[in-house]
């Protein structure tokens, strides 16, 4: 019988930025990786992930030229940091980050 080695996971928190300019993403997640350093925490990241494109069609006319349409579309940019050992020091810091309009941030507890 052969045993499983079993994997120890440490305590982290996993954080998503999402924005509509990518200029602006990689700005927010500067000022969060600065943050991390200045705790001398481990991190992993940033990671861009796929942009997400959201496609929207209307009529431009509403009544007599029905087969005339305009598409627009709305590209969202995001990153993915980890960061392993985080305190509670750290945490505080991060909440205090003024981040740019236009960015939302997502931050999950790893257990």
């Amino acid at each position: 019988m052969v045993k499983k080695k079993e994997k120890k996971e440490e305590k982290g928190v996993r954080i998503k930025v999402k924005g509509y300019d990518p200029k602006i993403v990689d700005k927010s997640i500067e000022q969060i990786i600065e943050v991390i350093e200045d705790f001398g925490a481990d991190f992993v990241g940033p990671v861009p992930l796929p942009t997400e494109i959201k496609k929207i069609t209307v009529r431009r006319s509403p009544f007599v030229h029905k087969d005339a349409r305009e598409q627009f579309e709305i590209r969202i940019h995001k990153r993915f940091l980890e960061i392993k050992k985080i305190s509670k020091e750290m945490i505080e810091a991060l909440q205090k980050i003024t981040l740019p309009s236009g960015v939302e941030i997502e931050i999950k507890m790893k257990s």
